[in-house]
């Protein structure tokens, strides 16, 4: 696979910042009431992404190890307050939908992640397309927790009336951790292959063969 392409499949399947690495659960968990809202904050999010990993990788060989993560903070907090002030300035509805939210960006992991993890290692051009690809994942996530979320909690899908008789909780914080939890066990259902099932050789996802097999191997030692 292209690696240009392998960077945003990455971030949309194999490493997606929420449903494999849990990351961002802020956001996620408090502004996906609505698809919309789930959109809006994923392109914030997106567009913060590309940008500091541009500029981090394009700097990482002249920023001093000593002051790395400091210089990480500041690039994204201005990228953050740029995002902030286009967002108020244009699209005031979603501001306000997504309130003190947008600032936060400053301190999610997924930036400070990838910054760390991606950027700081690789060229500018991958490093753009690994934030894509993160931001796209991200995305993606808020919009299907969100769009889950509304239908079942509002009865509406961004913003028409489809169901009849909503049930209020979905919207409401345990709401976000039942809809979180059940399309985390639909991927891990449906086997869904990720980096984390790499990280241990010849793991295929069960769990409880592998501590079958520990437990002969204690019981051929004793």
């Amino acid at each position: 696979m292209n690696g240009y392409l392998e960077r945003i499949y990455n971030g949309v399947v194999k490493e997606n910042p929420t449903f494999i690495l849990m990351l961002g659960m802020c956001p996620t968990l408090a502004v996906s009431t609505a698809a919309s809202n789930g959109i809006g904050m994923g392109i914030a999010t997106t567009a913060v992404l590309v940008l500091s990993n541009v500029i981090i990788s394009a700097l990482r060989k002249v920023i001093p190890d000593e002051v790395r993560l400091p210089s990480y903070i500041v690039i994204v907090a201005t990228l953050v307050t740029i995002v902030e002030l286009l967002v108020k300035a244009y699209v005031p509805a979603l501001y306000s939908a997504l309130g003190i939210y947008i600032p936060l960006i400053v301190v999610n992991c997924i930036i400070l992640g990838r910054a760390e993890a991606y950027a700081n290692k690789n060229s500018v051009m991958l490093s753009a397309f690994d934030g894509i690809g993160m931001g796209l994942g991200f995305t993606i996530a808020l919009t299907v927790i969100g769009f889950i979320r509304e239908l079942l909690g509002n009865g509406t899908v961004f913003g028409h009336k489809v169901l009849p008789q909503p049930v209020g909780i979905f919207i409401k914080a345990p709401g976000a951790f039942l809809v979180l939890a059940v399309v985390i066990a639909v991927l891990n259902a449906m086997q869904v292959k990720n980096r984390g099932n790499e990280l241990v050789n010849g793991c295929d996802g069960c769990c409880a063969s592998c501590m079958k097999h520990n437990d002969c191997k204690e019981e051929g030692t004793k």
